[in-house]
């Protein structure tokens, strides 16, 4: 059975679909973790679900995620676009904020080869550079210090200890040129299509040192990935902000635990294993 979270999601994005006088098709969802993806024919409205927890007011980050994307799809990026007839919006019904998107047929079920990432990863980053919107400086340190603020309670008294290995983490970044980045460059975040390769999610966009998005490539993919992106980089950055990712995992799993609690010891044991 859907949860609150779910279902809260399906009707805003029933009363958005109506507001705008759509096709009454029924709603689908098509995925509802942090965000829910609910389809609607051709179209799929995207509803933050677990990120509430840690954006209690997602807007711009659904409204950065809408206007990335379409600059990709202006020039020419294979991504999953945002509607511009309806408007994607953000658009808001019972104090949540919707975005519609068009529906991309993909195969769910397809991973492409660590050189075919990394070079689509690549491309990417050439792409972003041009980027002339205003993005976060700070990206997952703002991220993962609202986390323990509005998630500690959950947290069996570590919010502290992570706080100061935050702290730790930041303090040991080294200086590095920064640009627009992904935010969330993981290999589940590139969809096979007819066309090829298709990134989406963009919600996560800030400025930043590549070492941030090489360094998710590596941990949610493999060293083999990194080893295959074209370019030079620094690899003890690479190493520092990977570090930095794994610990947001660790807090991240207890806000999932907050919507989820049979998820609860996973959150634990992240917890143990990472200060082991």
């Amino acid at each position: 059975m859907a949860d609150e979270y779910t279902l809260a999601a399906v009707r805003a994005a029933v009363t958005v679909s109506a507001r705008l006088g759509l096709p009454g098709h029924p709603p689908e969802v098509l995925h509802e973790r942090s965000n829910v993806l609910v389809g609607l024919g051709p179209l799929v409205a995207r509803v933050p679900a677990t990120t509430r927890l840690l954006r209690p007011d997602a807007t711009p980050w659904l409204a950065r995620d809408v206007a990335v994307s379409r600059f990709l799809t202006e020039r020419g990026v294979l991504v999953v676009s945002p509607t511009t007839d309806p408007p994607a919006g953000p658009h808001f019904a019972d104090g949540l904020p919707v975005t519609l998107w068009h529906r991309t047929r993909h195969d769910p079920d397809h991973r492409y080869a660590p050189d075919v990432v990394a070079r689509s990863l690549a491309e990417l980053h050439s792409a972003l550079r041009e980027f002339p919107g205003e993005l976060p400086r700070r990206g997952p340190l703002d991220d993962l210090e609202r986390l323990l603020s509005l998630n500690g309670g959950a947290m069996d008294g570590a919010a502290p200890r992570l706080a100061a290995e935050a702290a730790r983490i930041e303090a040991g970044l080294p200086a590095a040129a920064v640009q627009p980045l992904h935010g969330d460059a993981h290999p589940g975040n590139l969809i096979a299509t007819e066309a090829g390769p298709c990134w989406l999610d963009f919600e996560d966009t800030w400025r930043g040192p590549l070492a941030w998005d090489l360094g998710i490539l590596a941990r949610q993919g493999g060293p083999e990935y990194l080893a295959a992106y074209p370019g030079s980089f620094d690899e003890a950055a690479v190493e520092a902000f990977t570090e930095l990712r794994q610990l947001f995992a660790v807090a991240w799993r207890f806000a999932i635990a907050q919507r989820f609690p049979h998820r609860l010891p996973e959150a634990r044991a992240a917890l143990a294993d990472y200060f082991s």
